[in-house]
């Protein structure tokens, strides 16, 4: 099949599909690698309201990609980044999302983020006033029967002037979570707001006082999830977690390697990228169970190249590739967004992301692709053959 692409300077060529798929597989529930894909949520396209307006989601849609992740084996990572948390999606639409899919998908596995976005950080005046703000969102989750992703906080990181303040709130928090959590470190290229986040701006100084953290309330955390870009650092930090504390890749860049380990370790992985790769990451990690090393690699690695230009600078609008992927393998119609992100990237990173889930395997339906390509191209007056 052919479709005719265009350069950056507009000029069109003969692109040849390549036509291939990534081999069907689930991931049983004891699997090798706990694996959470951070799901993306469906913007409802005919929605009166403004893209800087309240969030219009179109529930069955988004719940029909949630049974998708679950029929692969996957978790899901609910009310996340990718969901578009503090970036078009507010704590109210959150919520009743966590609420849809914990009604709905009782049987998978989920873990529900929980922040402090209802809580604006120029409104924050103090630390009680973060504390309240998560203890609220930890109730409300808790009381639908959630497991909890405790998520960083803008408010904290405006309020917040020492380490100290870090260990306080944290640990006054996860005493109020009824069951072990995965904590989220999350790096200013995803957020800006989140510079300095632990109260240092060094990597060294932060990952201790992350450690302090977790050495007071091992009990209270099942992981913690690093979302640095930067595989030194993650292998750094799972060196020196305690016993039994697990690390969740969140790094985009070079998860095979991290999910694959060394001598010393391996991450779990909750990612974003695993949204729109996650049939590459289900078949992957069944090879990795198997003892087929060199299957896993062969599926994932060649991902790489479509993962780092998807979570490319401006990192936070990583999320425009990741519902470009779902409109082209037809998990909904449209490709519109929430906070009108579809605008977030211009056409040449469509068309390289366009061709490289195609050599990847990861465009189920090449012909519903392709046709939905030319609609894309057709917006920007291309006449094409």
């Amino acid at each position: 099949m052919i479709i005719q692409l265009p350069d950056s300077m507009g000029r069109l060529s003969d692109y040849r599909l390549q036509g291939k798929t990534i081999p069907a597989a689930r991931l049983p529930p004891d699997a090798l690698r706990t694996v959470l894909s951070a799901a993306h949520v469906v913007a409802d396209p005919f929605s009166a309201s403004d893209p800087g307006g309240s969030p219009a989601v179109d529930w069955k849609t988004t719940m029909a990609f949630r049974r998708h992740l679950h029929g692969l084996g996957l978790g899901i990572a609910e009310a996340m980044d990718t969901a578009q948390r503090g970036m078009g999606l507010d704590w109210p639409s959150a919520l009743e999302l966590i609420r849809r899919t914990r009604s709905e998908l009782p049987d998978a596995l989920v873990f529900n983020g929980a922040g402090t976005d209802q809580l604006g950080p120029t409104d924050a005046r103090s630390l009680d006033d973060v504390r309240r703000a998560y203890f609220e969102q930890i109730e409300a989750i808790q009381k639908v029967g959630g497991r909890l992703i405790v998520m960083a906080s803008r408010a904290l990181a405006a309020v917040a002037r020492s380490p100290d303040d870090y260990v306080s709130v944290y640990g006054d928090v996860l005493a109020r979570c009824d069951r072990p959590v995965i904590l989220h470190w999350l790096g200013e290229m995803f957020d800006p707001a989140l510079k300095g986040y632990w109260g240092a701006d060094r990597f060294e100084d932060a990952l201790e006082t992350v450690l302090a953290i977790i050495g007071n309330n091992t009990a209270r955390v099942d992981g913690i999830k690093i979302s640095l870009l930067d595989k030194e650092k993650e292998i750094a930090m799972r060196r020196r977690l305690p016993a039994g504390v697990k690390m969740f890749t969140g790094d985009d860049f070079n998860y095979p390697e991290l999910i694959a380990g060394d001598e010393q370790g391996f991450s779990h992985a909750l990612l974003g990228i695993f949204d729109p790769l996650a049939p590459a990451a289900a078949y992957a990690i069944d090879r990795l169970g198997r003892g087929d090393i060199q299957g896993f690699h062969a599926t994932l690695d060649p991902t790489l190249p479509l993962a780092r230009l998807i979570f490319r600078a401006p990192t936070q609008y990583y999320k425009t590739g990741v519902v470009f992927l779902a409109w082209l393998n037809g998990f909904q119609d449209h490709f519109i967004m929430l906070a009108g992100a579809q605008s977030m990237r211009p056409l040449p990173y469509f068309v390289e992301v366009f061709k490289l889930a195609d050599g990847c395997g990861l465009l189920g339906d090449p012909e519903l692709a392709a046709a939905r390509m030319r609609k894309l191209l057709a917006l920007y007056v291309l006449h094409l053959g």
